[in-house]
């Protein structure tokens, strides 16, 4: 199959398994440090669980979200759309984000690149407390193996509990460079006490560059439960459309 045919059945396949599952906040999904000025998105990202206990299994959701890189250290981005579901119910509307990515460190000067990340999700449900979520991005790049690490804190803008909730995400892949685009094979690896769910699998990446200077990178994969208290399994697809 041609590059172009690979990104196509890709795309496919991402907004399938998006139409059936999703994503829940931002829980899953690892962060990038490094910006471009003048950059523009469309993205997509969802999950799906799979577990044999009932109060584990068909938890999802997707999000939708349209973004802009206006100077080289400032990214904002809208979640116009996020669509939650839990065991027995229905996708339904759950909010809207406002997210804003900085760039601090440049990896030319000081070895990595380096980031913050902040934002406000906006809760629709009558009664349910909306959220700010923000923390430190790292990438480092050595040779062809990429690695980032996100510790993000939550916390509660409204009602009773207002702790900061903790959580980390961590990625490494391993990049090919090939005619048009840059197929990488990877993990993700994810820590989330406040849930007690700790999860570990293989993702692959790709990013397809087109003549005109767009981008279109997609990955898939599954994170398997590494303790009890985590489902099983959790399918995974993201689908992001860069463009001037």
């Amino acid at each position: 199959m041609s590059w172009a045919g690979r990104g196509r059945a890709a795309l496919g396949a991402a907004l399938l398994l998006g139409a059936q599952a999703a994503c829940a906040d931002n829980d899953l999904v690892v962060y990038s440090a490094n910006l471009l000025q003048g950059q523009k998105e469309l993205a997509f990202y969802g999950y799906d669980t799979q577990d044999s206990r009932s109060s584990l299994n068909g938890i999802g959701a997707y999000n939708f979200s349209v973004g802009k890189t206006f100077t080289p250290h400032w990214k904002s981005e809208i979640y116009y759309g996020e669509f939650d579901r839990f065991p027995g119910t229905s996708v339904y509307l759950s909010g809207y984000e406002f997210e804003n990515t900085f760039h601090f460190l440049d990896a030319a000067q000081y070895g990595l690149d380096a980031g913050f990340v902040a934002s406000y999700v906006y809760v629709k449900q009558p009664n349910q407390p909306s959220l700010f979520e923000f923390g430190p991005l790292l990438e480092k790049q050595l040779g062809h193996v990429n690695q980032r690490l996100n510790l993000i804190w939550e916390r509660q803008t409204g009602g009773v509990d207002r702790q900061y909730v903790f959580r980390a995400a961590y990625s490494a892949r391993y990049m090919i460079e090939m005619d048009h685009s840059t197929l990488s094979p990877g993990m993700e690896i994810y820590y989330r006490p406040a849930d007690d769910a700790h999860q570990i699998g293989p993702m692959l990446y790709d990013e397809m560059r087109f003549q005109d200077k767009s981008e279109l990178e997609w990955s898939l994969g599954v994170v398997y439960g590494a303790n009890a208290g985590a489902p099983a399994r959790t399918l995974m697809a993201r689908a992001e459309y860069e463009f001037y």
